[in-house]
């Protein structure tokens, strides 16, 4: 079973900075995407960083890149999402979030994700 948990969100000024954590389990696949999505109240679901697990290709939403970077450790089966100059826009619950495999471009696409961890929550004050 596969199982996905999210760890390291908070609450921090505007300009700062947090680090994200997604440890995964139970997952057979080699080949896969995953990454993380974010969703604040009143909007729909956004995926804002993705990588594909076995070629370390990345994909990065318009609204984070060059702030925010994703990264895994693959020994320990741990996803990270690291966000720099965090605003308040940036406020939302964050998602760890994984498809089947067999995809070697990965898509910001919510509905082709099959699991998903219980969120964690990042709130920036101005």
């Amino acid at each position: 079973q596969v199982q996905l948990q999210e760890s390291g969100g908070g609450s921090v000024q505007s300009g700062g900075s947090l680090r994200l954590s997604c440890a995964a389990s139970g997952y057979t696949y080699t080949s896969y995407c995953m990454g993380w999505f974010r969703q604040a109240p009143g909007k729909e679901r956004e995926g804002i960083a993705l990588i594909q697990r076995r070629s370390g290709s990345k994909w990065y939403g318009e609204s984070v890149k060059g702030r925010f970077t994703i990264s895994q450790d693959n020994a320990k089966g741990t996803l990270y999402l690291q966000m720099n100059s965090l605003q308040p826009d940036d406020t939302a619950m964050y998602y760890c979030a994984a498809d089947r495999g067999g995809k070697s471009y990965c898509q910001m696409t919510p509905t082709l994700y099959t699991y998903w961890g219980q969120g964690t929550q990042v709130t920036v004050s101005s």
